[in-house]
């Protein structure tokens, strides 16, 4: 297996021989055609466990051997080059959802011969063959698109589908063959056969109907809570236009400020701290360096910092001491670290408040005095805030607020997820999907929403048709929709190695076997990986369209979520052309274990996202351990825990010898505290000491064997907001007790939940408790479930199971504040640090929503008059 090392921003790799895949006894993926690299081109394939329940009697036409002879899967890489002739497997157009439809039906009734069905006047359902002039025809699966000789099972409803048996037992395992009769998959719209996967148009978006009350309340909403931040926007443009009169010796009046060229399809960043620049900036003339106004502010101000890279010291110690060993002998030192806030060459305002452009070192040229420059039209920010106050007064003296006085929230539709003292929070909004349809739904949401709450919607897929998530089948999918060298591309993957945090290359096949069977190193620790952000593509919508349209079905709360026309969702609301973020859906495939490892475990560490966003897991599969790797682990948690305590140990003497002034006496003391009995890795939710009589859904007092019965597939904690800055302490006071890159300790902090460095384990989240009295939400996230995660709530997720999410973001006008707020935490971070740039862009959908919406209630209170 072939690694991908980081190394100061260069990319190195080692390969290691050590990891291994486990025994396998068959293989749950059946093949058609050889895999690559396959002496044989073969591979014993097991029968999945639902596969008893698929292959019903069917009039005992066929024996359960002649199901059991499975191919392998067609090695997608040559799936390209198979053609369909007949009329109904044409990929169809982008045409309207409409034309798509009825397009899709005529391709599938063109001929007798290309079709897949018997005719009309076919009895039994699984009758392989007919006769037509004079000949035995025999009939094809739609799916396979393979001329059946022995069983095929025709749709009673449409008389024009067949699928076979195989096809049945391996693409659509959760269906009966006499529910393929009854109504076959392309009937139920979630036929995945190759044709299918890449058509648009078939699913019908479910939404509910907004009535134009409503919708103008909407509209209000959304202009009232950007209007605060619009006149912040407006009045930082006032302040540097009244500054520049100044310098002139004119009134704002009296001059026009210059438009410099910037074409829709770009973005412009300040040179100093990467935030995007929506309008007034200021620029040189001769090396066309450009400043924010935020970095002219603090250069007046003698308040701008340094920006400068910063060097992450890790360097990978060898095999051995990942597992709790002795560290490679041929290991490089570390190196002291410097600070990345130390002082750099000065950089300050010139008495009358002009700016020169920055020095040499920090990439300018040092000569000219930088210009006020504008990208926007003259005063169109100014006007657009006169205009929102001006109709938002018309709309709100003649039309009354609609209030709605919502009934209590049932007891059903809450969660327990905390046991926080004198606290009104610890249980969280957990409605049904069918519940987010009606307007009641969408009222409580938002009375949570607004306050910063987490929500949890269960069974959201039933809202969708029920196509396939199965990692295999988006794979197949994506194969079939790349040219041959893109798919070559594909046939291997780069994912995350959660013990040594690295990238790992590894064949695709492999890594989608493993997810289903596990993996494990040489000494039968479980090998973790994940993949982040698949496809690798900003195009999901193009590669997977028909899962892409599967996901938008099943959003709750589609007002929000919606990615393409969510009423309340910022996002949506810039104007064709303008370049936009990348909002998702994205998928994100990982490993997990039921047990809490300690090290090495299946999780997306602790962070913090700059926009909201909402995450369905839409498939799982559990692994199990055996009892020989149940001793394996147990053995090497010994060895890492004897790690943990020789190196922590160590570092403290190092302290004591020459550390810092002031660390010794906090760090002492989360070392003593550090150095404890084992800790119980019991997968559980603290019990609440008030015993609160609520029947409603609740993890919380639950044994660790109920636990496992009810488990799902993810554990997820998110953090308060105003629990942040005793969060950020704790993991100051503790850094050193957690692993990074190559499970070396953390080296220093930049920012403790920006770093993404740090994953709070049973024993850290019980310490946080104890010390500093904060208690995240935890909870478990079940197939089907949809988690909505607030901008600026810090949050860890860990995989018990395999598990396939797909996610999306949105930016909700209840968070904008805390859009803005992480916009500007993360400009003060050093150039080369992973959550510096600015690509939300937030300021600039205030802007375009705002006039967005002013178009829109415009047009509906013209309509009422």
């Amino acid at each position: 297996m072939e690694v991908l090392i980081v190394e100061q921003g260069t990319l190195g790799q080692y390969n290691d021989n050590k990891i291994r895949t486990p025994k396998r006894k068959r293989s749950n993926f059946l093949h058609h055609g050889k895999e690559e690299g396959s002496s044989n081109g073969k591979r014993i394939s097991k029968k999945r466990s639902a596969s008893s329940n698929v292959v019903e009697s069917c009039e005992n036409d066929f024996s359960m051997d002649e199901l059991e002879e499975d191919e392998e899967i067609m090695f997608l890489i040559k799936a390209r080059s198979r053609k369909r002739r007949s009329v109904d497997c044409e990929v169809m157009g982008r045409d309207s959802s409409k034309d798509e439809r009825v397009k899709y039906e005529l391709r599938n009734t063109t001929s007798k011969i290309s079709s897949s069905s018997p005719p009309s006047s076919s009895g039994s359902s699984c009758t392989s063959k007919y006769t037509e002039d004079n000949r035995e025809v025999y009939l094809k699966c739609h799916h396979c698109m393979k001329e059946e000789k022995k069983t095929i099972v025709s749709c009673s409803k449409c008389k024009k589908n067949s699928y076979c048996i195989r096809c049945i037992k391996q693409w659509y395992p959760h269906m009966k063959v006499k529910e393929v009769k009854d109504l076959c998959p392309f009937c139920r719209r979630n036929c995945n056969c190759n044709a299918c996967l890449h058509s648009t148009g078939v699913i019908e978006t479910p939404k509910r109907d907004i009535s134009d009350r409503e919708r103008a309340q909407h509209l209000e909403c959304l202009i009232s809570n950007l209007l605060p931040f619009l006149k912040q926007i407006s009045q930082e443009q006032v302040q540097e236009i009244e500054i520049e009169a100044n310098i002139r010796g004119l009134s704002p009046s009296e001059f026009e400020i210059p438009q410099t060229l910037c074409f829709n399809d770009e973005r412009v960043y300040c040179n100093h701290c990467a935030t995007s620049i929506i309008d007034l900036h200021r620029s040189c003339p001769k090396c066309s360096y450009e400043l924010c106004l935020s970095c002219c502010r603090e250069i007046r101000q003698g308040c701008l910092l340094d920006r400068g890279e910063v060097k992450f010291q890790y360097r990978s110690r060898g095999y051995d001491y990942i597992h709790g060993g002795d560290p490679s002998p041929d290991c490089c030192p570390l190196e002291a670290s410097e600070d990345h806030n130390e002082p750099f060459t000065e950089w300050k305002a010139n008495d009358d408040a002009t700016v020169t452009c920055a020095p040499k070192e920090m990439g300018g040229c040092g000569d000219c005095m930088l210009d006020l420059k504008r990208i926007l039209p003259p005063d169109w920010i100014s006007n657009l805030e006169v205009k929102a106050k001006h109709l938002l007064e018309i709309f709100r003296t003649e039309h009354s607020t609609f209030k709605h006085d919502c009934a209590e929230t049932r007891k059903d539709t809450l969660l327990k997820a905390a046991s926080r003292e004198d606290s009104c929070d610890n249980f969280l909004f957990c409605p049904d999907s069918r519940d987010t349809l009606k307007e009641e739904g969408l009222l409580r949401f938002k009375e949570h929403w607004v306050n910063g709450e987490p929500v949890i919607v269960r069974n959201v897929l039933e809202q969708a048709n029920g196509l396939s998530w199965e990692p295999m089948v988006m794979w197949r999918a994506l194969s079939e929709n790349m040219d041959t060298a893109s798919t070559s591309q594909f046939s291997k993957v780069k994912t995350i190695d959660c013990l040594a945090g690295c990238e790992v290359e590894i064949n695709t096949r492999e890594f989608f076997e493993g997810y289903t069977e596990g993996r494990m190193y040489s000494n039968l620790w479980p090998e973790m990986l994940k993949l982040k952000d698949w496809p690798p593509s900003d195009k999901f919508e193009d590669l997977l369209p028909r899962h892409c349209d599967e996901f938008i079905s099943a959003l709750p709360f589609q007002e929000y979520t919606d990615p393409r026309a969510g009423i309340l969702n910022l996002a949506v609301k810039l104007p064709p052309g303008v370049l936009k973020p990348d909002m998702g859906p994205k998928t994100y495939i990982a490993y997990g274990l039921m047990e809490e490892l300690g090290r090495g475990d299946s999780v997306t560490k602790l962070h913090c996202d700059m926009s909201d966003a909402v995450n369905i897991l839409t498939h799982t599969s559990e692994v199990q351990l055996s009892d020989e790797q149940q001793s394996a682990i147990s053995r090497l948690n010994k060895l890492h825990r004897a790690q943990d305590e020789r190196e922590l140990m160590d570092w403290m003497n190092s302290l004591k010898d020459g550390g810092q002034p002031g660390q010794q006496t906090q760090d002492t003391e989360a070392l003593e505290n550090t150095l404890s009995p084992e800790i119980n890795v019991e997968l559980k939710v603290p019990e609440d000491e008030d015993e609160d009589e609520l029947d409603g859904p609740t993890t919380s007092g639950s044994s660790s064997t109920e636990v496992a019965e009810e488990t799902g597939g993810a554990l997820w904690d998110i953090f308060r907001r105003e629990d942040v800055p005793k969060l950020e302490a704790y993991l100051m006071k503790h850094y050193k007790e957690f692993r990074h890159t190559y499970c070396s300790l953390v080296e220093r902090v930049i920012h403790p939940i920006h770093d993404q460095s740090f994953y709070l384990t049973l024993e850290h989240k019980k310490k946080l408790k104890e010390e500093f009295g904060v208690e995240p939400w935890t909870f478990l996230q079940k197939l089907g479930e949809a988690v909505f995660i607030p901008a600026g709530c810090p949050h860890q997720v860990r995989n018990l199971k395999s598990c396939t999410k797909v996610a999306a973001d949105f930016v909700s006008p209840e968070n904008v504040h805390e859009c803005l707020r992480l916009t500007e935490e993360f400009r003060q971070l050093p150039k080369n640090h992973r959550a510096r740039e600015d690509k939300l862009e937030i300021k600039k959908m205030i802007l375009y929503a705002v006039d967005e919406a002013l178009k829109d209630l415009e047009a509906l209170v013209s309509t009422q008059v």
